[in-house]
């Protein structure tokens, strides 16, 4: 990695979009430090410590604190990213936006501008929920017309403005600018989580406890890593060959060739889809006075992820059981809207392509679709296993939950190595034109 850096900053191209994309995270992390005119930070910080481990730990650690600061970033791009999920979905539901899909570059700027309308839209009413639900609580200095209309469209205005720099960052800057903004505002909360790790385990004790306590730690976050980075990067590939044509006087074609099938088809989404739909119902729960010891309130309880794997009250992990369906149902659902097997079959019959040993149409289909049903269980399983293990060093140790574990990990290890994969790329194509013009 540190050699891929250091020969992008000798190409001046290069190193021009790495400090481009640089300046705008700078401006970014003054920007999550700047708090909305008329809050009340210290009641919200208070309120917040009140609610640690809860539901909205995530949402916390995705705003890279802006959230507890209640900053002028302080729903960051998660509007941005929800929309751009809705919009996803709703491609198979509306012809017209999958025609749209399929139409190219012009049909994604249609698409992408769409994109921006719904997210404005829910940022909106994302902020308007946040300032009269905690307004009238104290989260306003004054709770009066004015400075709730302040609060509404600073924070909107912030979302909006994020969703314009990461943009920025994809066109002049270097990786997809939304996936860059939200990597460096989880990484901005590894220092207070490093520190929790090392008041928890290490200080007061002796020196062989603390030292032994510090490489168990680091053995389990680079165990953690290692596995994401093999996950991210493993790929099943069905082999194709092509058949030869005549062409005028000579055949062509007979190519060889394969179809890369990754492993973890649907990314982060299957855990962020899981994680959001069990803190749902949690996160609305917040805003009323909920009987923690009814039957309704137990089953909150078991929804938020900071109550499982407790050995002093196991029933609430029942809600574990839920979170792993979830994410196996999510991780099947979000590869058939991404990956068409019949689509792809009638591709290759078109072009003469062939799986060896599969006739052309629909048996090529239905291969497709057993191997694609194998790979997306163990691709469901490998997140599973990142996403639970630091719930159980939470649970049974009783740590609070860290902005590194399971759902962030997956993040930083796929947006880190995907920026590289384009310096790599971008670097590549210098070479060329260096080439080239020689």
């Amino acid at each position: 990695m540190w050699k891929t850096l250091q020969n992008a900053f000798k190409i001046k191209e290069v190193r021009k979009k790495i400090l481009y994309t640089f300046l705008i995270l700078i401006v970014v992390r003054i920007g999550a430090q700047l708090p909305v005119p008329g809050v009340n930070t210290t009641y919200f910080a208070s309120w917040f410590a009140s609610q640690s481990g809860t539901a909205f730990n995530f949402f916390d650690a995705m705003t890279g604190g802006s959230f507890t600061q209640l900053s002028v970033f302080a729903l960051s791009i998660t509007p941005y990213i929800t929309s751009s999920i809705i919009i996803q979905l709703l491609t198979i539901a509306i012809p017209k936006l999958e025609e749209m899909q399929k139409e190219g570059e012009e049909g994604r700027k249609v698409i992408a501008k769409i994109t921006r309308y719904v997210t404005v839209a829910l940022a909106l009413i994302e902020s308007t929920a946040m300032t009269i639900g905690f307004g009238r609580s104290g989260m306003l200095v004054e709770f009066t017309w004015y400075n709730v209309i302040v609060a509404i469209f600073t924070m909107t205005a912030g979302s909006a403005m994020l969703m314009w720099l990461g943009e920025r960052i994809t066109e002049k800057g270097v990786g997809n600018g939304i996936s860059i903004i939200l990597l460096i505002n989880i990484l901005s909360g590894l220092p207070d989580d490093f520190m929790s790790l090392y008041e928890r385990f290490i200080a007061g004790n002796s020196v062989a406890i603390g030292v032994l306590a510090a490489v168990i730690i680091l053995l389990v976050i680079l165990a953690l890593v290692v596995f994401v980075v093999l996950l991210q990067g493993g790929e099943r590939r069905i082999p194709v060959q092509y058949a030869k044509k005549m062409q005028g006087r000579r055949y062509v074609g007979g190519q060889s060739s394969n179809i890369p099938l990754k492993v973890n088809t649907a990314g982060v989404i299957p855990v962020i889809f899981a994680s959001s739909l069990m803190s749902f119902p949690v996160v609305i729960a917040q805003f009323f006075d909920v009987d923690y010891t009814s039957i309704g309130g137990r089953i909150l309880m078991g929804l938020s992820s900071s109550n499982w794997c407790k050995p002093s009250d196991p029933i609430l992990s029942i809600g574990l059981l839920v979170y792993i369906l979830l994410i196996v149902a999510f991780a099947y659902f979000y590869t058939s809207i991404t990956f068409n097997p019949i689509e792809i079959a009638d591709n290759m019959k078109k072009q003469g392509g062939f799986i060896p040993g599969i006739r052309p149409g629909r048996p090529t289909s239905d291969y497709l679709n057993r191997i694609l049903n194998y790979i997306v269980f163990v691709g469901a399983v490998g997140l599973i296993i990142v996403a639970i293990i630091p719930i159980l060093f939470s649970g049974l140790l009783n740590v609070s939950q860290l902005s590194f574990g399971g759902t962030s990990i997956i993040i930083i290890v796929g947006v880190i190595l995907e920026t590289l994969k384009q310096i790599e790329s971008l670097m590549l194509v210098r070479y060329y034109k260096g080439f080239l013009n020689d």
